[in-house]
Order: C-alpha cells, then sequence, then structure tokens
C-alpha cells in the first residue's frame, strides 16, 4: 500500500508537504494559502517559509512527491501485478492497481485529477509514464498471443489507458450515478466485471450476428 506519507515521513517538513497536498487536491493550489497550509499542518507560517522558501517551493516539492509516488507504485505494477496478468492472461488495468494501492481517502487521485485538467507538467508525466508502460503490456501480450494484434499499438494502448483513467476524472459523477464508489476495492470489482466483458467479448453485436 502506498500512502502520501510513508511511515517513517514523520518529520515536520513531510506533514507540512501531506497537508499541502490534502489542501490541493481539494482546493487547488491557486485557493490555498500558506497560512492555510501551516494551521492545517499545526506550525507556524514561518516554519513553512523556512523549509520550502515560498509557496512555488512548496508546490513544486508536492508536485516531485507526488511523481516519484507514482513511479514507484508503476514499478510495483510492472515487477508483480503486470506480470501475472501476462503469464495468466488476466486483463487488468493500471487504475485497477492504482485503486487497490491508496488508501481510502487518499488526496493522490483527486491531486493527479487536478494536474490532468490544469495540463501541469506534473500530470503529463504520469500520463505519458503510463502510456508507455500500458503500451509496452500490450505489446507482450499481443506477441503471447493474449491481446489481438492492434492496427496501431499506440493509439490501441492509448485508448484502454484513457478509458481506465476515466475513473479517476469522472470518480465523484460516476459515484453519484451508479450509487458506489468506483474507487474502492468492492467497487472496482463491479466496474471491472463489465470492462473485461467488454475488452474480452466487445460491446456491440457484429452486423447480421444473431439474425435467423
Amino acid at each position: 500500500m502506498f500512502s502520501a506519507v510513508g511511515p517513517m515521513d514523520l518529520t515536520a517538513k513531510a506533514r507540512i508537504r501531506e497537508k499541502a497536498l490534502q489542501l490541493f487536491a481539494e482546493k487547488g493550489p491557486e485557493a490555498v494559502t500558506m497560512r492555510d497550509i501551516a494551521a492545517a499542518a499545526g506550525v507556524s507560517p514561518g516554519l513553512v517559509m523556512h523549509h520550502f522558501g515560498s509557496k512555488a517551493g512548496l508546490r513544486n516539492s508536492v508536485d516531485e512527491h507526488v511523481a516519484r509516488t507514482f513511479d514507484a507504485m508503476l514499478e510495483t505494477i510492472t515487477d508483480a501485478e503486470m506480470g501475472e496478468a501476462l503469464v495468466g492472461g488476466d486483463p487488468t488495468s493500471l487504475v485497477e492497481a492504482f485503486v487497490a494501492g491508496f488508501p481510502a481517502g487518499s488526496p493522490l487521485p483527486g491531486y493527479l485529477r487536478r494536474l490532468w485538467l490544469t495540463n501541469d507538467p506534473t500530470g503529463d508525466r504520469v500520463f505519458h509514464r503510463w502510456l508507455a508502460e500500458s503500451e509496452r503490456v500490450l505489446m507482450a501480450m499481443e506477441e503471447a498471443g493474449v491481446a489481438r494484434p492492434s492496427k496501431d499499438l499506440r493509439v490501441r494502448a492509448a485508448f484502454l489507458l484513457v478509458n481506465d483513467l476515466a475513473v479517476v476524472l469522472l470518480a465523484r459523477q460516476l459515484k453519484d450515478a451508479l450509487g458506489f464508489d468506483v474507487q474502492t476495492p468492492a467497487g472496482m470489482a463491479a466496474w471491472a466485471g463489465e470492462v473485461v466483458d467488454v475488452y474480452v467479448h466487445g460491446a456491440f453485436r457484429a452486423e447480421h450476428e444473431g439474425e435467423t
């Protein structure tokens, strides 16, 4: 399991960064002041300035931490879950592993959503890293005969990734419409059941299928 702050990362600087991440995810960086962050962390504004120099410095620290966290998570998926998916032929997704990897209430999904919607460079870095990994895994699955050959590997990998990332981008809307939170293990199980069925069997009938 990953969290915004690791079990040994309990310094005042880390606590400030954690609270900044939570507030940035909830309200957006522009709406949060250094005093807001200091109050949430239980420290003085001067201590925030001491550790990060400025709000821009704090934002950069949060972005770097978020990027490192996603990189570490992706490496774990690559080494374990993605390898099992290729060997067993079980169509899985990065987002399914992503949901399983972060505890309920983690600010990281919300922060990532804001990064993408504002075209932030950190969000771009995460997206390109995930796309490259999706493309690599899809290529391996095609070579293993698990996935049908694609006409354009990169386009198909991007299509599959974007479908998965919609769960993160539209989490609130999906929860309202479906009556359950997709970004929980139970919610993802319900979601993945339909997704896998569509990926394996298709969503539409071929022309004349079913006609007598």
